[in-house]
């Protein structure tokens, strides 16, 4: 796996749970920097209080396979609660999802319907008669993107195909995300059991 998507959720946890989420994401960085996996915050849901996550969405490019072993699943961090100084509970829970971006996120170009138009400028000045804008619809999800940034039609239809594509990956992530988050909400209390990773540290 060469490129994922990463998805460190708190399901419905408490704050605590919110704070391991960001504790996990600086230390999957900090792995990330160390071993030279390029990596990008793509997104984050802050949590109630300074500090905390409800969730954050990574992207790795690299050596993803290792991080995979040893961080998917439910990971389990042992320390006192910063918040509620004489609450008995020390175990937090947090779900750690990759998605492989080359077989998960897949653009087929026979999804796609293209239509030529005309460009439209400012004021009727340098208005193109020719039809070289060119519009791409992807037939499944309905998205459309509109390229007109050229006066070449070819030009235009490689730039609607590229951003298109980027536009159906984000859209297929977010399903993809969603599917997850919904899973680690229903099932968090039976994963409890079963973490991949023990951290015990301060949080």
């Amino acid at each position: 796996m060469d490129k994922a998507i990463i998805q460190i959720t708190s399901g419905r946890g408490p704050v605590e749970c919110s704070r391991v989420v960001a504790k996990v994401t600086e230390k999957l960085f900090a792995q990330c920097r160390r071993e030279g996996v390029e990596v990008n915050l793509l997104d984050s849901t802050p949590g109630d209080l300074k500090g905390t996550f409800l969730s954050t969405l990574l992207s790795v490019s690299g050596n993803v396979d290792k991080l995979s072993k040893e961080w998917e699943g439910t990971v389990q961090w042992i320390a006192r609660s910063p918040y509620r100084k004489f609450h008995k509970r020390k175990n937090w829970f947090v779900g750690v999802a990759f998605f492989d971006v080359a077989k998960q996120m897949q653009f087929n170009l026979n999804d796609v319907k293209l239509d030529t138009c005309r460009a439209s400028g400012p004021g009727g000045q340098h208005v193109n008669k020719v039809e070289t804008a060119v519009r791409g619809t992807h037939i499944p999800s309905g998205i459309q993107v509109l390229a007109m940034d050229s006066r070449s039609q070819w030009e235009n239809k490689q730039l609607c195909l590229k951003r298109l594509e980027a536009k159906v990956q984000a859209w297929q992530g977010e399903k993809l995300i969603a599917q997850q988050q919904e899973q680690w909400q229903e099932h968090n209390e039976l994963e409890r059991g079963r973490a991949v990773k023990t951290i015990e540290e301060a949080l």
